[in-house]
């Protein structure tokens, strides 16, 4: 960080309550991705929350971030947040569950952005309390994704989820911090919808949405606090 000024309201529009903004001059260090590189020195806005008291954020000198960001077309040393607060104060755990989310959105396998549940339906097993639960969810491109909840008496409640036509009970659950937990963690509604058991029986209602429960919590709340910019 080179610099940073505090703009005023009139040169300010549109900036949340409780947040101030910044025009930030910044030294570049590593671009973590991107194609045909950048200056050694950039400009952007930012908008910051301030604190307690309501008094703008002190930004020292020296101070590193990540930054997601957008170039200005015409413009090579502007970029332009992907939110308006789209920075993160530097640290190595940080930077490498970054670089990780980035590589999965690279690959041509990346999971695709959830849209909805389409349908559920539970099979009860052989012996008494063995069932086994199937979400298939609804995504952009069209490609399936399914989630699976396994009960077998004297074992612990599994559920996975198969990117494919296949199901994959062995895979599990998606680790945290990756893109498809965040597909599935911050896309998936709280509670299951009601047109996601239209075609299960009035008997298999309850289970589903028990199993169904067991899904959302194993995921656990979804840590976004960004509002993309409009």
């Amino acid at each position: 960080m080179r610099g940073a000024d505090r703009l005023g309201e009139r040169e300010a529009t549109n900036v949340r309550q409780g947040h101030t903004r910044f025009e930030i001059e910044a030294e570049v260090i590593a671009l973590i991705r991107g194609t045909g590189g950048l200056p050694a020195r950039v400009r952007y806005l930012v908008d910051l929350p301030n604190d307690s008291r309501g008094r703008p954020p002190r930004i020292t000198r020296r101070s590193e971030y990540l930054v997601m960001a957008t170039r200005v077309p015409n413009r090579p040393d502007e970029l332009r947040l992907v939110t308006a607060d789209a920075q993160i104060a530097y640290s190595a755990p940080a930077a490498e569950m970054l670089r990780g989310i980035v590589r999965e959105a690279s690959g041509a396998d990346a999971p695709p952005r959830i849209t909805g549940i389409g349908r559920a339906f539970s099979v009860p097993g052989n012996l008494p309390g063995e069932r086994e639960t199937q979400f298939f969810l609804l995504t952009a491109d069209q490609r399936p994704i399914s989630l699976t909840v396994l009960r077998r008496p004297g074992e612990r409640v599994r559920w996975s989820v198969s990117l494919g036509e296949i199901v994959d009970e062995g895979a599990g659950p998606p680790p945290p911090n990756t893109l498809l937990w965040y597909r599935l963690a911050c896309t998936l509604p709280a509670r299951l919808p009601a047109d996601a058991l239209s075609e299960a029986g009035a008997e298999e209602r309850p289970a589903i949405q028990e199993d169904y429960r067991v899904i959302r919590e194993g995921l656990g709340p979804c840590a976004r606090s960004r509002v993309p910019r409009r």
